[in-house]
């Protein structure tokens, strides 16, 4: 089919709407369980967008020092795990709400000082192909383009209203069936 006019490529209204079409893209193109558009206050690592939402509720709040992504800024482990336990940074991690994520991808979002905003990131319940880390690029792009609107004055959403206490893992296999990981069973 070809699109029509100019309606599938008008601007984003504002800056919710492009990281929110980010993860649907990156979700629909790459899979994994869910992805995630994240915001660091303090020690404090917080969802602001995901897809799907279902996954993990934006809101939901982990400490910063825990975080897969605080061990990737840091240069501890590498953007892109497709299997965590094979990385000693992220393996050392995967207790408590990050039990159960077999891979990651993630990349920082800056914002225009250049400071750390926050991250793009991926969470799968399963280990991935090696070929995955080809995919990598387009996750960089997302978070390059997300950190771009910020610096031209773009605002975030605010903070979102604070889920309740996370007394589970992130991917706690609670989700839709599906394709691209998204499977109900371990």
């Amino acid at each position: 089919m070809v699109p029509g006019g100019t309606a599938d490529v008008t601007p984003w209204r504002d800056w919710s709407s492009a990281a929110d079409a980010a993860l649907q893209f990156l979700h629909s193109y790459l899979g994994w369980d869910v992805w995630l558009v994240t915001r660091v206050e303090g020690d404090r690592w917080i969802i602001l967008r995901s897809h799907p939402s279902s996954v993990v509720e934006p809101g939901t709040e982990l400490a910063w020092g825990s975080s897969f992504c605080r061990q990737m800024h840091e240069g501890n482990a590498p953007r892109l795990a497709t299997v965590t336990a094979a990385v000693p940074a992220y393996a050392g991690r995967a207790t408590g709400p990050l039990r159960g994520i077999a891979a990651y991808a993630g990349v920082p979002i800056v914002d225009p000082d250049g400071e750390l905003f926050g991250t793009v990131c991926g969470l799968a319940s399963r280990a991935q192909p090696r070929s995955a880390a080809r995919d990598l690029p387009l996750v960089e792009l997302m978070a390059r383009m997300l950190s771009t609107l910020l610096a031209a004055g773009v605002d975030p959403p605010p903070i979102p209203e604070r889920s309740p206490r996370l007394d589970r893992a992130l991917l706690d296999q609670r989700r839709p069936g599906g394709t691209h990981g998204d499977a109900t069973t371990p």
